[in-house]
């Protein structure tokens, strides 16, 4: 009898296990007796019959089902295991963990720019994070007619509305079109709140949505660079001689009357620095001037050995000892 009993037996389990697989579904027709269920780690198993969940097993392990899962389904509990019958039900493993997948604007979003009367073509590309949340909606919207169901099935159903939320978000929270990163938290939290409200009813939720760079048209983004060295250079005459040093490294190998034009300017430069050269040695020089004449008028006359006055000897003082005469 035991012979028999276990060329019956079935071991469920997730046979078709892969990272970007949400849930796959066992269906072998009906369970064994003697059949043992293996959970693994990140998963949950699901028994369903017609359609409804009869139970929810979550720690990871290896049940025997007659024993340990029959006496905990909701409507199956007093099902016994025939020598020759077999439960019928399907198992539904779910994978738990969080997602994360990489998105990208495929065609480039024309947001409405006052500046631009034809709208500013943009790029984005970023992250999303989603799990599943919900296994009624799941089984209800999906797993009732799929019996797998991808990562990539989530990411193609994102994408196709991801342009218009982008527009809209962006459009809203912008403020400045030109400095879209300033605010990419802001629209992607917007994002990831609609997204949300498109996904919830299949059972899964967005746990995040990040913006990692706006990509503009290549003018536009040489406009942005020229503006932002325009603000970090603070002094316009200092900005204008390195653009004019950069146009002559750029001349150099062009035609000769580029050659000339670069040759000029460079002159005009030196000219410039050297008259400053000029302007800086004639101020010291003049400081210079100035402090020896100050030494000279304290100085003064070296005093005469006798008194004028008097006729007293003097040994250098500014007055004679005897009269009291000014000698310098």
């Amino acid at each position: 009898m035991g012979f028999f009993s276990n060329q019956f037996s079935d071991v469920v389990e997730w046979e078709e296990f892969r990272d970007d697989m949400i849930f796959w579904k066992w269906n072998n027709n009906e369970v064994k007796k003697g059949s043992r269920l293996i959970i693994r780690p990140g998963q949950d198993a699901i028994f369903i019959n017609n359609g409804k969940i009869e139970g929810i097993f979550e720690e990871e392990g290896e049940y025997d089902i007659e024993s340990e899962i029959v006496p905990f389904l909701s409507t199956l509990k007093g099902f016994r295991f025939g020598f020759n019958s077999g439960m019928r039900v399907e198992v539904l493993f779910v994978n738990t963990k969080e997602f994360t997948v990489k998105w990208g604007t495929q065609n480039p979003i024309n947001i409405p720019a006052p500046q631009l009367p034809g709208g500013m073509p943009i790029r984005a590309n970023g992250t999303f994070q989603f799990k599943v949340s919900d296994y009624v909606g799941l089984i209800d919207k999906i797993a009732g007619v799929r019996d797998s169901y991808l990562v990539d099935d989530v990411k193609i159903r994102i994408t196709a509305i991801l342009d218009q939320l982008l527009m809209r978000w962006i459009t809203k929270e912008g403020k400045d079109m030109f400095n879209l990163q300033a605010n990419a938290h802001e629209i992607g939290q917007g994002i990831q709140d609609d997204l949300n409200m498109q996904l919830m009813d299949d059972g899964m939720k967005v746990t995040g949505f990040q913006v990692m760079s706006f990509n503009y048209p290549k003018e536009i983004q040489d406009m942005i660079n020229k503006s932002a060295s325009h603000g970090m250079v603070g002094d316009v005459g200092k900005y204008q001689q390195i653009s004019v040093a950069d146009a002559m490294g750029k001349s150099s190998g062009s035609n000769t009357a580029s050659d000339m034009a670069g040759m000029m300017m460079g002159m005009n430069i030196a000219k410039e620095m050297m008259d400053g050269q000029k302007e800086s040695d004639s101020g010291k020089q003049q400081k210079t001037d100035d402090a020896g004449s100050n030494d000279s008028d304290t100085s003064g006359q070296a005093a005469p050995k006798f008194c004028p006055n008097c006729g007293q000897k003097n040994e250098g003082s500014k007055f004679c000892p005897n009269c009291g005469q000014k000698l310098s």
